[in-house]
């Protein structure tokens, strides 16, 4: 039977992004004043989720929640993304929330992450989940819960010919094992640099790093460069695909989410890989001119929008 079209599945952890913006972080013992806060929607795959839902796929979404005031936003959330849900409820544990720093002159951002309910996310929670994940064209996975969930998932896809997409974020590394599982990997330079060991702070290093990568099993190396865009990587081809200028920047946060949800958005459509990593550098280049996460995601209007006016810096 052939894998239905359009349809993307994401194992990944939900957290109630606290955002503080100040033209920078306070030193231990020291107190700021800062210029604004938000609080909202978070964690890398539930963002994916919602950048994918937004850009065109049926998405169904797989993590646990904990039964309090973060996790009904959560639910309401996927409701009104129309993401559909494999939840596991843990009464005794919070939902996840994160502190996000944003530097209220550039953009930049750090951020802590208490992963919550998802950090107990279990191999049988994936396994439960089987079904849905069978069913999708694509199926992405990140570290912000255990590898051994991650692992799992990337097994059970595999095994059914679904796309897999790895996301090593944040960096931490992995068990070798789980490098022949991925179809694509799609670190940032940080990341890259930890699982290879190599520094990655231009194309050149990108594609020595993608080498690395490839050597461990990758399909395809897909290492996320800022502002120079994404260098597409594997045994056939190497393509730096530039990135969009969509207008000033005003938050990074969640550029990595955006590129890789609406990268699985366009695999999922069927869209040539190439062309996909550039979809996904055009939701990107939308999202940092927008404050937050997961509401920073635009419309596949929008990015259609985009690429048609062709604004990447290549041009």
């Amino acid at each position: 039977m052939s894998t239905p079209r359009n349809t993307v599945s994401i194992l990944g952890i939900f957290v109630a992004d606290l955002a503080f913006r100040a033209r920078r972080q306070p030193g231990i013992g020291e107190t700021i004043i800062g210029s604004g806060f938000k609080m909202g929607p978070g964690g890398k795959g539930s963002n994916q989720a919602v950048a994918a839902a937004r850009a065109g796929a049926a998405v169904t979404f797989i993590s646990r929640l904990g039964a309090d005031d973060f996790g009904a936003s959560a639910l309401a959330l996927y409701k009104r993304e129309s993401i559909s849900t494999r939840i596991v409820d843990m009464p005794d544990q919070p939902t996840g929330a994160a502190y996000i720093f944003v530097n209220d002159v550039n953009g930049e951002n750090a951020i802590i992450v208490v992963p919550g309910a998802a950090g107990h996310i279990t191999v049988a929670d994936v396994e439960a989940a089987g079904d849905d994940i069978r069913a999708s064209a694509v199926f992405v996975t990140q570290l912000e819960q255990p590898a051994t969930a991650a692992r799992r998932g990337l097994e059970i896809a595999k095994a059914a010919d679904v796309v897999t997409v790895f996301n090593p974020a944040p960096a931490a590394p992995v068990d070798t094992a789980i490098y022949a599982l991925c179809d694509y990997v799609t670190p940032n330079e940080s990341e890259a640099a930890l699982l290879t060991g190599l520094p990655v702070g231009n194309v050149d290093e990108a594609r020595k790093a993608g080498d690395v990568l490839l050597a461990k099993g990758v399909g395809t190396a897909l290492i996320t460069l800022g502002q120079a865009g994404a260098l597409f990587h594997n045994a056939k081809r190497s393509v730096l695909v530039p990135a969009f200028r969509a207008g000033p920047v005003v938050e990074t946060a969640g550029a990595g989410d955006a590129f890789n949800g609406g990268f699985a958005a366009a695999l999922a459509r069927g869209v040539e890989p190439v062309s996909a990593a550039r979809f996904g550098c055009a939701v990107a280049g939308i999202s940092v001119t927008r404050a937050g996460t997961a509401p920073s995601m635009p419309s596949l209007a929008e990015v259609e929008a985009l690429l048609a006016n062709g604004s990447d810096q290549s041009r």
